[in-house]
């Protein structure tokens, strides 16, 4: 049986509140250790201070403790250590000679002796004092072995000892505490970070909410509210948004590609059944109007040709087609592409204005494609009477291919769409008129492979400029991807 993942709200509060358990732990231990410490020096004080109490008697006294210490017969007359202010049960006195023989004890002490190693004794003989924590018994104790003197004669050695079971019960209660408040304070963390992170989390529960409204409603103009500030939540919000946009612009993109298809395809197959009907009916025995249907029928299938051929060129273009790497010369290319668009330029001035040779690096069967879809494209817009000039400026580090006509010009809204696929800036013109609004989103591309970019000039009545540039010197690498599908204005 599969358990239930832990909600990403779960997984913060619970990673917060594990964090800030380390912490409350360290801390905690570090309080108990420094209080501890603080302790054990306020007894290692109080050890050196009651032993030179205990010196000062001994040096105040009438015994000699050279020969007290000395002389084994004064043994049996020992009394238990009686020194005033030291009377306190918890304080235990010993006095041992050089070779470890005690002397006498305090009488907290109850008949019992304090450890005395050999290793401990020769440090302390050797005129250090000494502390060690150890045992009496079962308890545990912290004592001072220092020398003992007699006029600065190094007689025996005296030890000075305070239980730890207060310090242990102290720490204990410390510890019982600080548990208690980390227990409360752990909860209130979890609450907390719990609340903290529903609060920083809203913005990807909206973000999902707005995505479950979406597939449901397959609505792709919803967005997700704007998140203030500018941390990465907020960004995030951006982002999705900014995906939103442009999955919204591609879908779109998609349907109008498919609905502009469709009409490009329906039109000339339309036309070409009308004339095979006409043809059926009798039409093939006239042979003016058979020359008639075959020839509208050879401008159909020529205009399916051409839709094909720049449907598989675009499609090429976004799988990554190869484009050759060659001198062109753009002077050439120009007077070229003039001869080629004379015959159906009819009543239209077509002329090139070349004023001096410029050659690139790059696949000259699409430069000349990209040039030849500009100028149709002008031929198409341009009424009889009119001019189009295709010409060819050399600025240094980059070359211009423009082609200017004197049609009846593009509205400023639709300029910065006219690259786009099947976008038409006469809405209402007949598709019988002109291409498939395929032809300026290749010449885009072609230019943008090459390193360069186009633009679009208009002036409402009184015609256009299309430009291409390329850079002169190659541009590295050269990159066949297509651009990204633009926005376009609702119809």
């Amino acid at each position: 049986m599969r358990t239930r993942p832990l909600s990403l709200r779960l997984r913060l509060a619970l990673g917060y509140t594990a964090f800030f358990s380390v912490v409350l732990l360290l801390l905690g231990i570090g309080v108990v250790l420094a209080v501890r410490a603080a302790l054990i020096d306020e007894i290692k004080r109080e050890l050196a201070a009651s032993s030179d109490l205990i010196q000062n008697d001994f040096d105040a006294s009438n015994i000699k403790l050279a020969d007290y210490f000395a002389n084994p017969k004064f043994l049996d007359r020992t009394r238990p250590l009686s020194v005033e202010g030291l009377e306190s049960p918890s304080l235990y006195v010993q006095a041992a000679t050089t070779d470890g023989q005690v002397i006498v004890t305090s009488a907290s002490l109850q008949r019992r002796t304090l450890p005395l190693g050999p290793e401990l004794r020769a440090r302390a003989l050797a005129g250090a004092d000494q502390i060690d924590e150890t045992t009496l018994g079962e308890a545990p104790v912290l004592m001072l072995v220092r020398p003992l003197r007699d006029e600065q004669a190094i007689v025996g050695v005296l030890q000075v000892a305070q239980p730890l079971r207060e310090i242990n019960r102290t720490l204990q209660l410390l510890i019982i505490s600080l548990a208690a408040i980390s227990v409360l304070a752990l909860l209130t963390a979890l609450r907390g970070g719990a609340w903290l992170a529903a609060r920083a989390l809203l913005p990807v529960g909206q973000v999902a909410h707005t995505a479950r409204q979406i597939v449901r409603a397959e609505d792709l103009a919803q967005r997700v509210p704007p998140a203030t500030g500018s941390d990465e939540l907020a960004q995030l919000t951006a982002t999705v948004n900014e995906m939103l946009e442009r999955l919204d612009t591609l879908f779109n993109s998609q349907r109008r590609f498919v609905a502009d298809v469709s009409h490009e395809l329906r039109t000339p197959l339309t036309a070409m059944r009308g004339n095979l009907e006409l043809l059926r009916r009798g039409a093939a025995r006239d042979p003016a109007a058979l020359d008639a249907a075959l020839a509208a029928m050879e401008r159909e299938v020529n205009r399916l040709v051409r839709l094909a051929s720049d449907l598989l060129l675009l499609a090429q273009a976004e799988a990554g087609v190869e484009l050759r790497h060659e001198p062109v010369a753009l002077d050439e290319l120009v007077l070229e592409v003039v001869r080629d668009l004379a015959p159906l330029a009819g009543e239209v001035v077509l002329r090139p204005e070349v004023a001096e040779q410029v050659e690139v690096i790059g696949d000259r069967d699409r430069l000349k494609q990209a040039l030849l879809n500009m100028a149709y494209n002008a031929l198409q817009h341009t009424q009889p009477g009119g001019c189009v000039t295709i010409a060819l400026a050399d600025a240094g580090s980059r070359a211009s291919l423009l082609v200017r006509d004197t049609g009846a010009g593009i509205a400023d809204a639709d300029l910065p769409y006219v690259f786009d696929r099947f976008f038409r800036a006469d809405k209402a013109r007949s598709r019988t008129v002109g291409g498939a609004g395929l032809g300026l989103a290749i010449v885009k591309w072609v230019a943008e492979s090459h390193g360069g970019g186009v633009s679009a000039h208009s002036t409402l009545g009184q015609g256009s400029v299309f430009s291409m540039w390329l850079p002169v010197s190659p541009a590295a690498p050269y990159s066949s991807r297509p651009p990204p599908v633009g926005s376009r204005p609702p119809p």
